[in-house]
């Protein structure tokens, strides 16, 4: 979709629609809304007096402007209480224009920038929460259609009346863009069938990305992944005729990479369950299981499209967890690159050995924090619900303030969760260093404690199990049913103002 500024009266630019929008409870519009109104002779007035309009978030009335304005439609969304207005608003109500604008087969769009006025928003926060609302609403998942119908409008005017304000709404406008973009991409991996984002496609993809924005790719294949010592990510790939991946981002921003924050991601491209096989239910969405694997690729490469200051590298590895002659059996008993050794009790427990292998890795890089994204357990949907939040551990407390302040801001929640020595008792071995499932109770906190086993010591550590999140059960807002993109914002925001 093509963007663009312009500076006037909502009222005067032409497009096929325009939008304008009213907070929940507000009998008279003001702002632009009040100007559209004054150029459409009240018609918006008489709504609101009719009762026909609420401004409830995500609410859309089309006004015809039967030529008393260039515009030949209007979209009038609501964006709720003002008490509670904040910039998610802005996304939800942004997407449900966009939305109704593609059911009335819009080309050009105008919109004003929602919450830069009475909400309170500043215009550069209003612009990109904007443009971020309506690029990931206007979202659907097309590789696979042959006849695509078409995603919505062609062109998005953001209109501003004050000149003042053109840098900052550019600057804003620029992020938003930038930051769907790569949301939007994630989805698609997310939604890619298994059998086709493999963990060689997932490899070339983010490497082609990689040279787009100009950041450093290394694959590593399945020969160079034994002879490092990954000796969990070597057995959980063995039952596939997939080989496995071990994918690096690093972003160095001015050809520095001192200290970088390391971002691991669980990148399981299909799921079966191994030997301890799933259900027909329970595999149905495990396409989905390298959701973390691409939420933390994703956010690298946002960062470096961004010039973000802090380095940043991603560490993805992929392979696939299938039953065979070769797979991996409970029983047996793993080493990871760190050397400690894992006894197999569950081969349905295995993004954990994969994330034990990258973890370890990340130490090579003396981070300043390291932060691994999984869709981990079912647990974590137990306790927090589908589409609800994703669980945060973590042994630091800034660290854990900082993420929870960037879940604030973008919208996309998390919950911390506690990390007590209690679980490790769980998850001890007879036979090896720790065991890789502490069994059905207490599973969420079981599976973080084995995590932190493997993480580099002495660093600020974090661990999101976005299971919760990774793929919706039913659209809501900007967010599409099937993969979500979570992650990306989210981290990408903590990039902005790393602590620790």
């Amino acid at each position: 979709m093509q963007i663009e500024i312009r500076i006037g009266a909502i009222q005067e630019v032409e497009a096929d629609a325009v939008v304008v929008n009213l907070l929940e409870g507000v009998p008279t519009p003001g702002g632009a809304t009040a100007a559209v109104d004054r150029a459409l002779e009240g018609r918006i007035s008489r709504v609101l007096a009719a009762g026909d309009f609420r401004g409830r978030l995500g609410e859309t009335l089309v006004l015809y402007t039967d030529g008393r304005i260039p515009a030949p439609r209007v979209i009038l969304v609501g964006l709720g209480p003002e008490a509670s207005f904040h910039a998610e608003k802005v996304r939800h109500a942004a997407a449900a224009a966009a939305q109704r604008a593609r059911e009335l087969k819009v080309r050009r769009l105008a919109t004003v920038i929602h919450g830069a006025g009475r909400g309170g928003l500043s215009p550069e926060e209003a612009a990109q929460a904007t443009v971020e609302g309506t690029l990931l609403g206007l979202y659907t998942y097309q590789r696979k259609k042959e006849n695509a119908d078409r995603q919505g409008p062609e062109a998005l005017l953001l209109v501003e009346f004050d000149a003042a304000k053109e840098a900052a709404i550019a600057a804003g406008a620029r992020r938003g863009e930038i930051l769907a973009r790569f949301v939007n991409r994630v989805r698609d991996w997310v939604n890619e069938p298994g059998s086709d984002m493999t963990p060689r496609r997932l490899a070339e993809e983010a490497s082609g990305l990689a040279y787009e924005v100009g950041i450093r790719a290394q694959i590593l294949d399945e020969r160079q992944i034994a002879a490092l010592g990954m000796g969990a990510l070597t057995a959980v790939s063995r039952g596939s005729e997939e080989p496995p991946r071990f994918i690096i981002l690093e972003y160095a921003p001015e050809g520095r990479l001192e200290r970088p924050v390391v971002l691991v991601g669980k990148g399981i491209t299909f799921d079966s369950g191994g030997l301890n096989l799933k259900s027909e239910e329970g595999m149905l969405t495990m396409k989905g299981d390298m959701a973390g694997a691409a939420a933390v690729l994703g956010a690298a490469l946002a960062a470096a499209a961004l010039q973000l200051p802090v380095p940043v590298v991603a560490l993805a590895p992929a392979c696939e967890n299938m039953p065979s002659g070769k797979a991996y059996k409970p029983g047996d008993i793993l080493r990871a690159l760190n050397g400690k050794t894992i006894e197999i009790v569950n081969t349905d427990a295995e993004g954990r050995l994969i994330l034990a292998d990258a973890l370890a890795y990340a130490a090579r890089y003396n981070p300043r924090a390291v932060i691994d994204v999984a869709t981990l357990t079912g647990a974590a949907i137990i306790a927090l619900g589908q589409d609800v939040a994703a669980a945060l551990f973590s042994d630091h407390d800034e660290l854990a303030a900082a993420l929870l302040r960037a879940a604030e801001a973008t919208g996309e929640r998390l919950w911390r969760m506690p990390l007590w020595e209690d679980y490790l008792e769980r998850i001890r071995s007879d036979v090896a260093d720790v065991k890789n499932s502490g069994g059905r109770y207490g599973g969420l906190g079981t599976s973080a404690m084995f995590l932190k086993q493997f993480a580099p010591e002495g660093v600020p550590w974090a661990h999101l199990d976005i299971a919760p999140m990774d793929m919706a059960e039913k659209a809501r807002g900007y967010v599409p049913k099937g993969g979500t993109g979570y992650g990306v914002r989210l981290l990408v925001r903590y990039l902005e103002d790393p602590k620790p």
